[in-house]
């Protein structure tokens, strides 16, 4: 062949005639062994399995050889084709050979598939045919052990039967899925229905076993729970048939509990006695022979069952009656053994030595009366018990009135005892009680009666105040204080003395002791606060005569400041300031008025050195008072000069101010220039004289106001000299230049022809 020349390239590469070779020989091999498939199987298919291994491990080789041959034709391209030819035969043969290995493989896998379901069928029926014949040994024993063990080996053979029937199942499955050839088929379908047949047969066998078994099991359990019931049945009826009921309260409580712990349990064990009974009495209904046993047990049962209910009952009636009647003779004593102690108590007379020990005395026996109070509900319930006693027709029905009423005694003559033991403790503690309150009462007064009595009656105005107003407020509150805590204990010793109590007389004699006391105090306060309140007129008097010397001196201080003022302010300021001091001194007129009567007054009750104080104080303010008016009136005038001064220099300025200004006016018109413009002029300079004749009046004025302050001999007397000078010159100049600029006005009609008025322009 071409390819053996090509093998040369390469030493350690097989040829292509070897691998065709080797290939060819593979494939003849399958085709051969697909005649002994079905009979050879496992064999064929572990051979197989090594093929296909060999077949993977020369696939390299065929790898080796593609790529030799792309080396060669890439080496000697005039060879190209035919390495190309040969390359293409070799991965054609490759091809076949595995594609004819999977076929192959596929038949193999189905062939062992169907062997092997073929061996589970078989092994499966073995085991049932052997289960079979164990099942014929499965019998009823002659009791309950055995009957349970045969039970257990019939459900382990159910039990494997159930895994067998899976496992038929899961076969089925596997045959279904598979696709098998029709001789495979066919023996696989044979040994299913052999199993399938088999396990038919063999189930109900098992049903019927079991049930011969359960019912076997059935008679022997409950003939096993009938014995055990009536060993528990007998080992409690003699308790419930004990006719020992107790002679004391205990044993009785003993005994009940005991028969309540029967009668608990006997109630606990009911549901299951009740199922056994049921369950032996459906058995016993069946006709059989081996049920006789039973039957009997059950009878047996039943008495006792009965007998035990109805003993415990009976027992429980006859316990309760025996327990009302001890726990009534047992309560009895504890009230009887009660009431003896409390009664023992109440006559230990017990007194206390103070308040507060019979305070505590008392306490005590309130909480003991409380006791006994509430013992009542006791006593009466005992009462109770023994109307309910006498009531059942008890056999010891004399001996529980008797104790009854032995017991009511006890308890009332108990309750007078602490009734009268209240009384004397109630009125022993409001005794020291009502001592206390008068002993803290009489020491209180007696520290407000060493403030009564205070000879301090202040050193001065402000302290006489502070000790009216402290007194006052002690007055107010021990008044208040005072007359409560009076009252409290006058009604005390009155509720005392009505109630009847054995120290009436000394309760009365501290009554009187303590108001006798509290109304030394109310006129030692009286005495004080009159004393006080002299005291106050005293001070106040010296004190307001000091404020108002004080005022005056104030007053005499500002007249100066009303001079300062004089150049600064008009008239009109000055007269409201000086009205205002004015007004200021009318006031000051009222208070030393009042204070010359308070002095007057005061001069009646004083005498000695308070009377020459008061005296000179009074005079002191006199005497300044008088000073302060003369100065007032000093200043008045000294206001009214300067007033009239500020008014005359101002009339002046007014007026020579309005004379310069008319000054100015004359002869300040138009030329005339014709005889109208003459009249014109003449008319307005007669209107100048209207207002010159109209002011005359306010000159005039001006000049007596003048005369006036330099005859009153003013310290501005030359300035005034001057201004009136100053005036007169200023209207003798107005006069004089209106006189003559009339008199020129009145030669102008004359010459008010047109030349003449040319003439005159010109000159």
């Amino acid at each position: 062949m071409p390819m053996r020349g090509l093998g040369a390239s390469g030493p350690r590469s097989p040829s292509t005639a070897q691998l065709d070779g080797w290939a060819a020989e593979k494939e003849a091999m399958l085709m051969a062994g697909d005649e002994t498939l079905q009979t050879r199987a496992p064999k064929r298919w572990l051979r197989h399995r090594a093929f296909m291994a060999e077949l993977a491990h020369n696939k390299e080789w065929l790898r080796r050889i593609q790529k030799e041959g792309q080396q060669l034709m890439e080496e000697k391209p005039e060879l190209a084709e035919t390495v190309r030819k040969q390359l293409l035969e070799i991965q054609q043969c490759w091809a076949e050979l595995e594609s004819a290995t999977q076929a192959k493989a596929q038949q193999l896998l189905e062939a062992t598939k169907a062997d092997r379901l073929v061996q589970n069928y078989v092994d499966l029926d073995k085991r049932l045919l052997c289960m079979e014949n164990q099942l014929q040994g499965v019998e009823a024993g002659p009791d309950l052990a055995s009957v349970n063990s045969n039970l257990k080996k019939l459900q382990s053979m159910e039990t494997q039967v159930e895994e067998w029937c899976q496992e038929v199942g899961d076969l089925q499955a596997q045959v279904s899925a598979l696709p098998l050839e029709a001789v495979s088929k066919e023996m696989v379908d044979d040994q299913q229905n052999t199993v399938g047949t088999r396990i038919v047969r063999l189930l109900e066998p098992l049903k019927e076993r079991r049930r011969i078994l359960l019912a076997s099991k059935e008679v022997h359990q409950v003939s096993h729970d009938l014995e055990d019931e009536i060993l528990w049945m007998q080992d409690r009826l003699p308790l419930a048939m004990l006719k020992d009921h107790g002679s004391n309260l205990q044993t009785v409580q003993q005994f009940i509990k005991k028969n309540q712990n029967l009668r608990r349990e006997i109630q606990v064990h009911k549901p299951h006695t009740d199922d056994v009974l049921e369950r032996a009495s459906a058995i016993a209904a069946v006709k059989s022979p081996e049920v006789d046993s039973v039957r009997v047990l059950l009878e047996k049962l039943s008495e006792l069952w009965g007998a035990l209910q109805e003993g415990a009952e009976q027992r429980q009636q006859l316990l309760d009656a025996t327990y009302q009647v001890q726990q009534y003779y047992f309560d009895v004593a504890e009230v009887e053994t009660w009431l003896s102690e409390q009664e023992l108590f109440m006559m230990n007379e017990e007194k206390g030595k103070d308040e507060q020990s019979t305070l505590q005395l008392l306490k005590k026996h309130l909480v003991t009366e409380q006791a006994v109070e509430n013992y009542a509900e006791t006593i009466a319930q005992l009462s109770r018990q023994c109307r309910a006693l006498l009531e059942l027709g008890h056999p010891d029905s004399e001996q529980i009135s008797r104790r009854q009423s032995q017991v009511d005694r006890l308890y009332v003559s108990l309750k007078d005892l602490v009734e009268e033991q209240k009384a004397k403790l109630e009125q022993q503690y409001w005794l020291y009680q009502l001592n206390r309150e008068v002993d803290e009462l009489e020491h209180w007064i007696a520290e407000k009666e060493v403030v009564a009595g205070s000879p301090e009656l202040g050193q001065d105005y402000e302290h006489v105040q502070l000790l009216q107003e402290k007194f006052t407020e002690f007055a107010s509150e021990t008044g208040s204080i005072g007359n409560e805590r009076i009252s409290a204990v006058n009604q005390m010793v009155d509720e005392l003395i009505d109630y009847g109590h054995a120290d009436a007389a000394t309760i009365a004699e501290w009554k009187d002791g303590v108001n006798e006391a509290w109304a030394d105090l109310l006129e030692l306060m009286e005495t004080r606060a009159q004393l006080l309140a002299a005291s106050h007129e005293l001070h106040k008097f010296f004190n307001d005569c000091k404020d108002v010397l004080s005022q005056i001196e104030e007053k005499k201080q500002r007249l100066p400041e009303v001079t300062a003022r004089e150049s600064k302010a008009s008239a009109g300021t000055l007269k409201r300031i000086l009205s205002s001091f004015e007004h200021d001194i009318q006031v000051l007129v009222i208070q030393v008025r009042q204070l010359q009567e308070v002095a007057a007054q005061l001069r009646t009750v004083y005498a000695g050195e308070n009377a020459e104080a008061i005296v000179t104080k009074e005079q002191e303010m006199i005497r300044s008072w008088k000073e302060l008016l003369s100065s007032c009136e000093d200043c008045r005038l000294q206001v009214t000069t300067t007033t009239d001064k500020i008014r005359f220099t101002s009339m002046v300025r007014d007026l020579i101010s309005w004379m310069d200004t008319v000054i100015c006016q004359i002869g300040t018109g138009e030329k005339p220039r014709d005889v109208s413009s003459v009249e014109v002029l003449m008319n307005y300079h007669q209107g100048l004289k209207s207002e010159i004749e109209t002011r005359d009046r306010n000159v005039a004025t001006c000049a007596e106001l003048g005369k006036a302050l330099v005859l009153k001999k003013s310290p501005a007397a030359e300035e005034i000299k001057a201004h009136l000078d100053k005036l007169m010159t200023k209207k003798k100049e107005m006069i004089d230049k209106w006189d003559r600029h009339w008199e020129w006005l009145q030669q102008r009609p004359a010459a008010s022809s047109p030349c003449c008025w040319m003439d005159c322009t010109h000159s």
